[in-house]
């Protein structure tokens, strides 16, 4: 009898072991950047941050569950409970560590300058002027870049990166900032109007947002990210997703992201 409820004890406790290991990692992200998070044909999660997210559930034994939430929104869902992890092409700022805590960072980004070809700029230097428009998006270290540094041109906010760049093509903006992948990818969709100006101004990096106090999580995803650079995770990532940019940086002299 002693035996039977030793091994039914023993028996329960694995069970609640495995549920917690198999418990869903619910991964906060904005769906429309690509090629970092974005939606395919068929309405699913795709690009760079999504398989980055994948691989990550399958190192933690744990489903990966997504959510598609506005960048803005992502942080206060993260303190709230809603999802467990941001990884949305997020930049890790002093102002930000306040609220929640990081990973370490996988990605250097910088800030870059998307031009009207018929715009006088031709760096950042040029931007700050009376008679200026600047476009960015709401909520972006663009966005707060603009607000601390530009006090003579005029800044319009955006709640999404299409439409400021259509302001630039359009000449209604004199340029868009934001990170080099988004600054790159617009000025192929808008090459007869637009110039990129993709030497970046101002460096950052990305990592995963976690919420404040979760010890445990924030170590297993930094094991994760220093086993997924070493084993070329983001290698692979950046020839399936980049190849075109990677080509253009190389050329250009201006170290890849990753």
């Amino acid at each position: 009898m002693k035996l039977s409820i030793l091994l039914l004890t023993v028996y329960g406790f694995l069970i609640l072991c495995l549920r917690a290991e198999q418990k869903s990692l619910i991964v906060g992200m904005e769906m429309s950047f690509p090629p970092f998070e974005m939606l395919d044909s068929s309405g699913q999660p795709a690009g760079v941050s999504v398989d980055m997210a994948k691989a990550m559930g399958q190192y933690l034994n744990r489903p990966i569950q997504f959510q598609n939430i506005p960048f803005d929104g992502l942080i206060p869902s993260l303190k709230t409970g809603k999802i467990d992890v941001i990884i949305s092409s997020l930049t890790m700022t002093e102002d930000r560590e306040k609220s929640i805590d990081f990973s370490d960072p996988y990605l250097k980004m910088g800030l870059a300058i998307l031009a009207n070809k018929k715009s006088d700029i031709r760096s950042i230097k040029d931007v700050d002027q009376v008679g200026h428009t600047v476009a960015v998006k709401k909520g972006t270290t663009a966005n707060i870049y603009a607000y601390q540094h530009f006090k003579n041109a005029k800044v319009l906010v955006f709640n999404d990166e299409s439409a400021c760049a259509i302001e630039v093509g359009q000449g209604k903006a004199d340029c868009f900032i934001y990170d080099q992948i988004s600054v790159f990818q617009n000025w192929k969709r808008h090459e007869d109007r637009t110039r990129a100006i993709l030497q970046p101004f101002e460096q950052e990096e990305w990592a995963m947002g976690i919420r404040k106090g979760n010890e445990d999580l924030r170590t297993q995803i930094n094991d994760f990210i220093k086993q997924f650079k070493a084993t070329g995770g983001f290698e692979q990532l950046g020839m399936k997703y980049l190849v075109e940019n990677k080509k253009a940086f190389e050329d250009l002299g201006i170290p890849f992201y990753f």
